[in-house]
């Protein structure tokens, strides 16, 4: 008897599993593929015309497929839940489940424990998988913004990656470096205005790739100097040449320990590190900073003191005495305002090392939350279909992402802790779905659609309201 109802167990547990497998892998899938093709449309404009060969453009897809499926994952276990969740609900399976004495929570439990190990799975990937891919990422971007400058001229866009300079072309050529149409401002003196105008123009580099060459044609200099406004010049060339220093467009695979690495390419332990190193900083700039202070209160107070019955201003000795100590005090202020600024920078250091610490467990964690608020509202939608499952499940995750995106630009600023601003999506869903889960366990909770289907014209109704209206549940 006990082994039967353990067998029982087993088998609900897994019709229910099951019912989650196929959602899930399509959610995934659709995600993906999406990301995937708003990738393409945004940066493979940028690529096409460098000569970059097919492997290269697919090895620069496939490393941005790890942020990709970090995002994914989370709305797919949501989108999963709310389908399976609605389908047995429309189905009157969950009725029949509560007839036969299992409770949402018993329904909920293997729900909870994939979603679980979903998440210790992303946490795992946050940690080793992604740090990596996306430094492999920036190395490989660099270098194929290193390949060609010319496609990386956008037409009619002002390009600004080179400090000092502003470069417009009117067209360019993705298989050659001419351009037509070329504006360029010069700022690398700042007591002077340069802008130079011309038709035609060619942009290369030079044998070691440290300086970039702009030959242009037909075209006008106009040179204004800041401090002498009447030394206005306007010059007319045919031909003239431009070096700009740079570091390399040649495309050559940099070796990956050639950068330094940010907070995004690191794991969590290696920030953790940082972060102390940090912290030890910080106390050190204060800790010098109160000995010299009381060196220098010391040393103004065991000064000679102002001879009896003279004046300041008039008495010498008490005039030194005091220019001494304003001058010390001068000195304490200014070496306070240093190390405040000092451990104000260090402080946001750690604050955007530990949000990024916090950022790689808070997402995983939202597998859970999503099972939460998802299986309540699965059940009260009563519909398995992913229109809906997708439409509710976009919404929750605008909210948390929204949520998410807004703590950790109150956390880097220091408004926020770290830990609310990373987790204060979870905590705010979580409740949400731990009160549903309650309301939905002691009675029966069902949406009603025909709030909303208020809102659509009729010819764009595919039921009738008696049909799209649930069916009582007693």
């Amino acid at each position: 008897m006990e082994y039967s109802r353990h067998a029982n167990s087993f088998t609900l547990s897994w019709y229910i599993l099951r019912a989650h497998v196929g959602p899930f892998i399509f959610s995934v899938t659709t995600l993906m593929f999406l990301f995937i093709l708003q990738f393409v449309m945004k940066f493979m404009d940028q690529l096409v015309g460098k000569g970059l060969s097919g492997w290269v453009i697919m090895e620069l897809v496939i490393l941005n497929l790890a942020w990709m499926l970090v995002l994914a994952v989370p709305m797919s276990v949501l989108v999963a839940v709310l389908m399976a969740f609605g389908d047995l609900s429309s189905k009157n399976e969950i009725t029949a489940m509560k007839a036969s004495g299992v409770s949402i929570y018993r329904m909920m439990a293997p729900v909870l424990i994939a979603g679980t190990l979903i998440a210790f799975f992303v946490v795992w990937f946050n940690n080793y998988v992604l740090p990596e891919s996306n430094h492999r990422l920036k190395t490989l971007t660099v270098d194929i913004r290193r390949k060609r400058p010319a496609p990386t001229l956008v037409n009619g866009v002002f390009m600004q990656d080179l400090p000092g300079y502003s470069i417009l072309a009117r067209k360019t050529f993705e298989r050659s470096n001419d351009l037509e149409g070329v504006t360029l401002y010069d700022y690398t003196n700042p007591v002077r205005n340069v802008a130079i105008t011309a038709e035609r123009g060619r942009i290369s580099f030079s044998q070691d790739y440290r300086r970039l060459i702009l030959d242009l044609e037909n075209g006008e200099i106009h040179d204004l100097d800041l401090q002498a406004i009447a030394q206005y010049r306007r010059i007319r060339f045919l031909r003239h040449r431009i070096t700009m220093d740079v570091e390399g467009f040649d495309f050559e695979r940099s070796s990956e320990s050639a950068f330094s690495r940010t907070d995004r390419e690191l794991g969590a332990r290696a920030m953790r590190l940082i972060v102390d190193s940090l912290r030890a900083a910080e106390r050190q700039a204060t800790a010098e900073f109160q000995t010299s202070a009381r060196l220098d209160n010391r040393n103004i107070l065991s000064g000679h003191p102002l001879p009896s019955g003279s004046a300041f201003p008039g008495g010498g000795v008490a005039r030194d005495s005091v220019i001494i100590a304003l001058n010390k005090a001068r000195q304490l202020s200014g070496a306070a305002s240093t190390v405040a600024f000092r451990v104000d920078m260090l402080e946001r250091q750690i604050d955007q090392y530990l949000v990024e610490i916090h950022k790689k467990y808070s997402i995983p964690v939202a597998c859970i939350v999503f099972v939460l608020v998802g299986v309540p509202l699965g059940i009260m939608s009563r519909r398995g279909g992913f229109g809906i499952a997708a439409t509710l499940s976009l919404g929750f995750f605008v909210l948390y992402w929204t949520c998410l995106i807004g703590g950790e630009k109150l956390a880097d600023r220091d408004i926020l802790s770290p830990f609310l601003g990373m987790w204060m999506a979870n905590i705010l869903i979580g409740l949400v779905g731990v009160y549903l889960t309650v309301r939905t366990a002691k009675e029966t909770l069902v949406i009603n659609w025909n709030f909303f289907a208020r809102f659509v014209p009729k010819k764009w109704r595919s039921t009738t309201e008696e049909e799209a209206s649930p069916a009582p549940v007693t």
